[in-house]
């Protein structure tokens, strides 16, 4: 078994990677300011700040045969990781995003696609979130000229599931299980994809293992949104559940947004978007990827709503009160 290192691994991914590693026998280091959450039971929490000159050099001389890093939206955190570490690595994992490529209405796409424009610099303030793209463009330039013939690039599509801090995929589930009228994009012939955390995470320390190399489109199958919710319905929703389906015109008039924020439907996208899960995903396949059924996914995730409280201020969805005024108008 090997020595690994997660580059955080107290919440959602990075933590799923890390229990994962140490399931499979990994001798298991997550380095991580340790203010998120608790690193999985058997991984070793070594204390760095990533925000802070030399903040990773609690780590300096130490050598992993495989190194995972999460970073999610910092070119500067992957450059001096890989400065720091990545020399030394056997192995090198860079999770990146969908969200690199330029057009994203491309559907069927791969990791060929024309990618944005790369950006050198880190946002300054939340409202610079736009960046995101292009900063992970510019980070996985850095890992594949640092690590080069030992770097896994994974781009993710929605990963959802137990711990998802995000409240998009688990929106569902949560109204689901409540019953009753629920208001749902009439779109059910829109693409969709999506990922269990726990799927990508095995894949990941599988790849690490295996010293996969390459860059991947990483989520479950192509379907539908009408078969992601009738599954979800299916898994957890209540005896007394009916949907009510909306145009995305009603929805857009009424103020409701897609995808993600406040007053939003989660999973429901514009068409300037839908490249983002309508990927090839393919390769990924063949190199070994396999995802549950959402039907499993949707009942995990259900739980860590209620753990959290199904109505509490979300990222993601309505309220009962704004899904309320949207039924009166029917």
């Amino acid at each position: 078994m090997g020595r690994w290192l997660v580059l955080g691994g107290t919440r959602f991914l990075s933590r799923a990677v890390a229990a994962a590693a140490v399931a499979h026998g990994h001798e298991v280091v997550c380095a991580a300011r340790g203010e998120s959450g608790t690193v999985p039971d058997g991984a070793r929490l070594v204390r760095v700040d990533r925000d802070v000159d030399d903040g990773l050099a609690p780590l300096r001389g130490e050598r992993f045969d495989a190194v995972v890093d999460v970073a999610i939206i910092s070119y500067r955190w992957v450059r001096e990781a890989l400065a720091e570490l990545g020399e030394a690595a056997g192995h090198w994992t860079f999770v990146s995003t969908m969200n690199v490529y330029a057009d994203l209405s491309r559907r069927h796409g791969g990791v060929d696609d024309r990618m944005l424009e790369p950006r050198y610099t880190d946002p300054v303030g939340p409202e610079d979130f736009g960046a995101y793209g292009s900063i992970k463009v510019a980070s996985e330039q850095a890992v594949n000229e640092t690590v080069h013939g030992r770097a896994l690039v994974v781009r993710p599509g929605l990963i959802c599931g137990p711990d998802d801090v995000s409240d998009r995929f688990g929106y569902w589930p949560g109204r689901f299980a409540r019953g009753g009228r629920a208001v749902v994009p009439d779109a059910p012939d829109q693409p969709c994809q999506l990922i269990d955390v726990r799927d990508l995470a095995e894949w990941i320390v599988a790849c690490g293992e295996r010293r996969t190399t390459g860059t991947f489109d990483a989520s479950g199958p192509s379907t539908t949104l009408g078969t992601v919710l009738d599954e979800v319905a299916a898994a957890v929703g209540a005896p007394d559940l009916q949907r009510v389906p909306m145009s995305p015109e009603e929805l857009i008039a009424a103020g409701v947004l897609p995808w993600q924020g406040p007053c939003s439907l989660p999973l429901w996208l514009p068409e300037s978007h839908l490249g983002v899960v309508d990927r090839d995903t393919g390769p990924a396949w063949e190199a070994g990827l396999r995802c549950r059924p959402v039907a499993e996914t949707a009942v995990a995730a259900l739980n860590h709503e209620r753990a959290l409280g199904i109505e509490r201020e979300r990222e993601a969805g309505l309220t009962a009160a704004e899904e309320a005024e949207l039924l009166d108008r029917r």
